[in-house]
């Protein structure tokens, strides 16, 4: 036996020595902390793993055989009394197996529990942590690292408490994995609430705007979509009954037909997904995760790409339409389709990039919907673009490989006929549609006023309108054929898209229309609403609300004039000025960190801001400053800022992202902070999360925290 556990040791040892060497470097886990009064001289140390996803840790044990367990050594400290084991609050995934037997571990953000006693007012608890990283295929060697814990005696006042180490994670990211950090997008998982302390609320750490789950499953849902209708556009859907059909009647049977064609639907998709994952690799060798970001970021928010991808969608409208066609030079389909004879899998692969490069006048349009979607999100996983991309491409040859298969229901296909041209069509009028999100966001960040709510919904329910007539057939182009009755399909599309026109309508008069907010103007934009404004507001509206009893040395908030809040509500957007009134009128704050292009953060803001609960709270219980980092104004000089580099910000957006970066180890959005007048974070932020009671407990439990503080 005792050579059977020396063995399972040694096989650790080596797998955690070679197999996972390299990983070591990339500091999978990242640990935080914080310290929440509990009554009396008892305080609850809450400590939580950040785990990266795919690997995990083990449980405390202890183990015989090998395997290291996470442990947690609190060093002795005079008037610190630990109050009974440290317990872990997650249940660890339970495994067996004839190796090492029975064992644990966690993944995701597991949450670990010590309580202490104090009878002296202060103390620095220290805490060394270790443990060893695992996933499928190997191990890190152990790890260990020291965390300082300042603990007070719950008691005392403000002045006295002690705070959690929330602001000091970013350190102890530093410390544990050398070249990561607390803005990395694999620390975005989403904590649950601590049933048995609802102090510790559901929050989420360091996310990327268009880095969550819900976006980036949006922009698939979007690739799938527009590669469906890829397929069924004049360009590609005549080709497929051919193309099977040269596959099918290949020498050497079924068997090696099939197989071509599957080759052929990989090397389609190897063609639209390899250049643009080239692309983004090359620019993340030269320039890092950082600068990579910084020009996705680039992307979404300044004026020149917004106004260029508005033009080029407004140009793939036309050719949908018919005014022209979208073709690459002759030359080069000349030369893919004479290779594209020679036999094997070369004549294959030429015979693919022949119909991607013959199709591109159909497909382009589509392809650039989905390549601008996925760079514009303002998100720093840069991998996005590549996965909608291989998402878009699987689906546009999916077909050309099915069919091969299952020859025989080609039969069932419709046939082609001018239906095909109304699918160009109708997919134009939704260039038009989305194409003006483009100029919104450049309207909204440098405030031209050119797009307006109104404006912008007046242009949508034209277009739909039109849409509609057009499926009726009371509208044609120059290439359709005249229609003399409408299917049953047809008269379904003509339903939704009435149906859809008359959901717009009542947008024109301060509707809020939740469904669309993360793609329309915000209201206060509009300058006609009928809602009172306790429930919306105009810009008028929020201005007029700041010449109230909400002012600073007798004035409105600075940035006022072209800033406002939603719902009506009265707050700030600089934070020096925000943390005065707070210490004023003794509130907490409640930071929002946003941005005029933040799909999420609209959605945040009408779907869970706009609960009777979550409004009331921050009407009267928080101060409200909303921190937008995309926002282009230019500041006067005595607001500027010099980074540690020497770099001077001049812009509000730029000042704000900088601040938030250096501050919370972030550049999210939305991203939410409770937090003390004098800059003590109450609770752990949190980030996009349309849970209506999640963010009401968040907000209770910031309450709690700052009031357990006086």
């Amino acid at each position: 036996m005792h050579m059977l556990r020396t063995f399972r040791s040694l096989l650790i040892f080596f797998i955690s020595l070679f197999a996972g060497t390299a990983a070591a470097q990339e500091g999978q886990v990242r640990w935080q902390t914080q310290v929440m009064p509990l009554g009396g001289d008892t305080c609850r140390i809450l400590i939580q793993a950040h785990i990266d996803s795919g690997w995990h840790i083990y449980d405390l044990g202890p183990y015989e055989n090998g395997l290291q367990a996470t442990t947690f050594v609190f060093e002795p400290v005079e008037g610190v009394t630990l109050l009974g084991p440290l317990r872990a609050l997650d249940q660890p995934v339970a495994v067996s197996d004839d190796l090492f037997g029975e064992y644990g571990y966690f993944e995701g953000a597991p949450r670990f529990e010590q309580l202490v006693a104090l009878s002296v007012p202060k103390a620095s608890l220290q805490l060394r942590v270790e443990w060893m990283t695992c996933n499928e295929g190997s191990c890190t060697p152990p790890q260990e690292l020291e965390l300082t814990i300042p603990v007070e005696r719950p008691a005392r006042k403000a002045s006295d408490v002690g705070a959690g180490t929330v602001a000091d994670a970013a350190s102890a990211s530093a410390q544990t994995a050398g070249t990561g950090s607390p803005s990395d997008s694999s620390a975005a998982e989403k904590q649950s609430a601590d049933a048995e302390s609802p102090q510790l609320v559901a929050a989420q750490l360091p996310v990327s705007n268009g880095g969550g789950s819900g976006v980036v499953w949006s922009l698939i849902l979007m690739a799938i979509t527009w590669g469906v209708a890829a397929c069924f556009t004049p360009c590609i859907f005549p080709m497929l009954p051919m193309t099977v059909s040269f596959f099918m009647k290949d020498e050497g049977g079924a068997v090696r037909g099939r197989f071509r064609a599957l080759m052929y639907g990989l090397f389609i998709v190897a063609l639209y997904t390899v250049p643009i994952g080239v692309i983004i690799l090359v620019t993340w060798l030269v320039g890092g995760d950082a600068v990579t970001a910084d020009i996705f970021n680039w992307l979404a928010t300044h004026w020149l790409p917004n106004l260029v991808f508005f033009l080029v969608f407004m140009i793939f409208a036309a050719s949908f339409f018919g005014a022209f066609e979208i073709t690459l030079p002759s030359w080069m389909v000349n030369k893919s389709d004479s290779r594209a004879d020679q036999g094997g899998l070369g004549g294959i692969f030429f015979m693919a990039l022949t119909l991607v490069l013959v199709s591109f006048s159909c497909t382009g349009p589509l392809v650039g919907n989905v390549l601008i979607a996925a760079t514009t999100t303002g998100s720093q996983q840069v991998w996005l673009p590549i996965l909608v991309m291989l998402v878009f491409s699987v689906v546009f040859a999916l077909p050309f490989t099915f069919f091969a298969f299952f020859p025989q229901l080609l039969k069932k296909m419709p046939k082609s006929g001018g239906w095909l041209n109304s699918v160009k069509v109708v997919l134009g009028f939704i260039e038009v549609a989305l194409g003006l999100k483009f100029l919104s966001v450049a309207d909204q960040t440098y405030h031209w006023g050119l797009l307006d709510r109104e404006v912008y919904l007046a242009i949508w329910i034209a277009v739909f309108t039109l849409m509609g007539f057009y499926l009726l057939g009371k509208i044609r182009f120059a290439h359709d054929n005249e229609v003399k009755h409408i299917g049953v399909g047809r008269l379904f599309l003509v339903i939704v898209t009435f149906s859809f026109v008359i959901y717009l309508i009542p947008g024109m008069f301060g509707a809020p229309l939740k469904a669309l907010s993360g793609y329309l103007p915000p209201l206060h934009t509009q300058d006609f609403v009928l809602q009172p404004a306790g429930n919306t507001t105009s810009g008028s509206a929020a201005t007029a609300a700041h010449d109230g009893p909400m002012t600073v040395e007798g004035r409105s908030p600075k940035y006022s004039d072209f800033l406002h809040l939603p719902h009506g509500l009265t707050g700030f957007f600089d934070l020096a000025e925000a943390e005065a009134y707070a210490a004023q009128v003794g509130k907490p704050l409640f930071i929002d960190l946003t941005g005029h292009g933040c799909v999420n953060c609209r959605e945040m803001e009408a779907r869970v801001w706009s609960d009777p609960q979550v409004l009331d709270m921050l009407r009267n219980d928080y101060v409200v400053v909303a921190l937008y980092v995309d926002d282009k104004k230019t500041l006067p000089e005595s607001d500027w800022v010099a980074t540690e580099s020497g770099k001077v910000l001049k812009t509000l957006g730029r000042i704000n992202s900088h601040y938030a970066l250096k501050t919370w180890g972030v550049n999210a959005q939305p991203y939410y902070v409770l937090q003390s007048p004098d800059g003590q974070m109450l609770v752990p932020p949190r980030g996009y999360d349309l849970s209506v009671p999640g963010f009401v407990e968040f907000l209770r439990s910031g309450l709690t925290a700052f009031q357990a503080r006086e």
